[in-house]
């Protein structure tokens, strides 16, 4: 039940919305100015301060593009993915494309809330869309999104509260990007022999490393066989391709199931065994490489991949060989091997022929070390912020309903 003293009212009683435009792409006079052009791709639950393009005021003046004020809360109509319905506001004047409608509310509503009541609506928004072969919002359909509206103050203390759950979700995500960019860093330094650590005596390790062909340290076996989609949703776990593309270790809580019967001839995993992807649309994404750290009883892989079994761990430590592998220097290498026109294929035969460079196993090990606990510093923040957005959203649907009222002073 809505509170007696809100009322229900759509946006288009309460703003005026409408859309940008896109310059000529012929006139180059028209582009390259110092007025900001958002798109569709930037409209991501944030307040926009800067755009990738920009516009110059013969390009705004000579198209249907519009400059839109700080405050203007801006909505994505179509766009890939998820993009459609996504909202953002406006921290800047700028322009926009087509694709975005611009809310401007008027003065007597407050923009904080009624931001967080579309962020909080999205799904349902998403769900306006036209039907047929691409769904869109359009204007009119924004016009017409239902929105409650509180008395003003209320609509003032609402947003307060919420914009205090979005700066600690904020500064967390800044804690995790800088913890990414920490590691990215380290592993330049450590896994290239940039930077050397100090051994179990104090002293800095100073053996050289020594290459070595993948080839000769193990050998490749295939994933599962001979499946129909029958076998699969029930039945033992084996690893997916999303877990091997995702994750530099085996996730082992993200599997799923197949039927693999006692006397059917098929290659399970274990600890130690590295498995790499076999295909991918772009060269850059193909032989993305994970690591199975956990022992385990009975665990197959996936049809799409393929597994590398280590002869014995004397020369390359698993631990070390999830970080290597997923190494700048590394992904280069093994991305120019991907073959292909539109969907690009690695051969196995070809990575069998990747040059690795290793350190002794004392300083694997003492390299693994270090870069765990800088996953784990990343894995804590990321819990943290999966908390702070799920606490969020739980207050969302309390605060933006009227379920629970906020207490104004008098």
């Amino acid at each position: 039940m809505v509170p007696k003293e809100w009322k229900i009212k759509t946006i288009g009683d309460i703003a005026t919305v409408s859309s940008g435009g896109t310059p000529s792409r012929k006139e180059q006079a028209y582009w390259n100015g110092d007025i900001p052009w958002v798109t569709t791709a930037e409209v991501q639950f944030k307040t926009i301060l800067d755009s990738a393009e920009k516009i110059t005021k013969e390009g705004l003046t000579n198209s249907s593009a519009k400059l839109f004020p700080i405050n203007t809360i801006l909505m994505a109509m179509y766009g890939q993915g998820k993009t459609r319905g996504q909202v953002a506001k406006l921290g800047i004047e700028a322009s926009t494309n087509q694709a975005c409608a611009a809310i401007i509310l008027s003065s007597d509503y407050c923009v904080d809330y009624y931001y967080q009541f579309l962020i909080y609506q999205y799904e349902n928004i998403r769900d306006m869309s036209n039907s047929g072969s691409q769904e869109n919002l359009s204007g009119s359909i924004v016009k017409s999104i239902p929105v409650l509206v509180p008395p003003y103050f209320e609509q003032e203390k609402i947003a307060q509260i919420l914009s205090t759950w979005d700066q600690a979700i904020s500064a967390t995500e800044k804690l995790i990007e800088n913890s990414q960019q920490q590691k990215k860093a380290l592993m330049q330094q450590l896994l290239t022999g940039k930077k050397r650590l100090l051994d179990e005596n104090g002293v800095n390790f100073s053996e050289g490393w020594n290459e070595y062909s993948l080839g000769n340290l193990g050998n490749t076996f295939t994933g599962l066989t001979g499946k129909t989609k029958d076998d699969f949703g029930s039945g033992v776990p084996y690893i997916t391709y999303m877990n091997i593309f995702k994750n530099s270790r085996i996730d082992i809580n993200q599997v799923d199931y197949v039927v693999v019967k006692e006397d059917e001839n098929q290659n399970s995993v274990r600890y130690g065994d590295i498995f790499f992807t076999t295909s991918s649309e772009t060269a850059e994404e193909v032989g993305m490489s994970s690591v199975l750290l956990e022992e385990v009883e009975r665990l197959y892989l996936n049809s799409f991949c393929f597994g590398f079994r280590l002869n014995n761990f004397k020369v390359l430590l698993p631990q070390f060989a999830a970080y290597i592998l997923r190494s700048s220097n590394i992904r280069k290498q093994i991305s120019i091997l991907g073959q292909g026109a539109t969907r690009y294929n690695l051969s196995k035969n070809q990575l069998m022929k990747l040059i690795l460079k290793l350190p002794t196993i004392a300083e694997q090990k003492k390299i693994a070390e270090i870069l765990t606990l800088s996953d784990q510093e990343i894995k804590t923040l990321q819990k943290k912020l999966d908390y702070l957005k799920q606490e969020k959203k739980a207050l969302m649907q309390q605060l933006l309903t009227g379920k629970k009222r906020v207490k104004v002073a008098a």
